[in-house]
């Protein structure tokens, strides 16, 4: 079991910036990629961004790539999506997810992630 608690969203005014953290508990010991994804009221769950254990494979999503940076560290057990220049339309809760696989994987589908957090609401609005 990993257990995933996502913080840092809020509310800020379009063009800001907001960094997101995922912290992990549970089976820490095992190497996993981790995902971002987002759901906006009304619609379905979208990926954003996911990063390969050691950080040397990342992939992003059309909507994501030049304002989003995903990132990890392992020693924290915490994965972190810095997001800049923000859109009203980049308003969604917020869910890191965790891919369990294996480290050669790398998805950006919903169903290849076996563990999701509950969430962090982000609001961009002036």
């Amino acid at each position: 079991q990993v257990q995933l608690v996502e913080s840092g969203g809020g509310l800020v005014q379009p063009g800001g910036s907001l960094r997101l953290s995922c912290a992990a508990s549970g089976r820490t010991g095992s190497r996993y990629s981790m995902g971002w994804f987002r759901q906006a009221p009304e619609k379905e769950r979208e990926f954003i961004a996911a990063i390969s254990w050691s950080a040397g494979r990342i992939y992003y999503a059309d909507s994501a790539k030049g304002r989003f940076t995903i990132s990890r560290d392992n020693a924290k057990n915490t994965v972190y999506l810095q997001m800049n220049s923000l859109k009203p339309e980049d308003t969604a809760d917020y869910y890191c997810a965790a891919d369990m696989r294996g480290i050669y994987y790398l998805s950006g589908s919903i169903s290849d992630y076996q563990y999701w957090g509950q969430g962090t609401q982000v609001t961009v609005s002036s």
